[in-house]
């Protein structure tokens, strides 16, 4: 879980230069709860938010030779967006799950909880991110 620079702006935008490592991604779920929660998040976006870091890395460690990677929170109007950049030009596959299966749910799931999903191919990687609703509506969140 080296941290190779750790640089946050204020917060509105929180960034971390990070080589992914399985062990260290309870620090990442954390980190960026509290990003999320600087940002006005209630329960319900904190929660999604962990969720959605959790699969992005993991998937990273489970696909990704080159895990050297960007992890940022930022703030919109009412929303966080969660992105990590990775070295790797796979698109990441959503597919209903196999309920008996020990894995390939995590993407489906955060579709499903997440505000939005998807991602962007670019030079030498791709971006993965998703958005959060910061305040759920009335009777959701808490």
């Amino acid at each position: 879980m080296a941290v190779v620079e750790r640089n946050i702006a204020d917060n509105h935008i929180h960034a971390w230069e990070i080589a992914v490592e399985a062990r260290g991604i309870e620090v990442w779920r954390r980190e960026v709860a509290a990003a999320v929660r600087a940002m006005g998040g209630d329960r319900a976006a904190v929660e999604t938010a962990r969720l959605g870091v959790s699969e992005l890395l993991s998937n990273v460690c489970r696909h990704v030779a080159d895990r050297r990677c960007r992890l940022e929170v930022r703030q919109g109007r009412g929303t966080a967006l969660v992105r990590l950049y990775d070295r790797s030009c796979r698109a990441p596959a959503v597919q209903v799950p196999d309920w008996d299966a020990e894995r390939g749910r995590g993407l489906w799931l955060l579709r499903e909880t997440a505000d939005a999903l998807g991602y962007t191919c670019v030079p030498g990687g791709k971006w993965v991110w998703f958005t959060v609703l910061l305040d759920s509506p009335v009777g959701e969140g808490g």
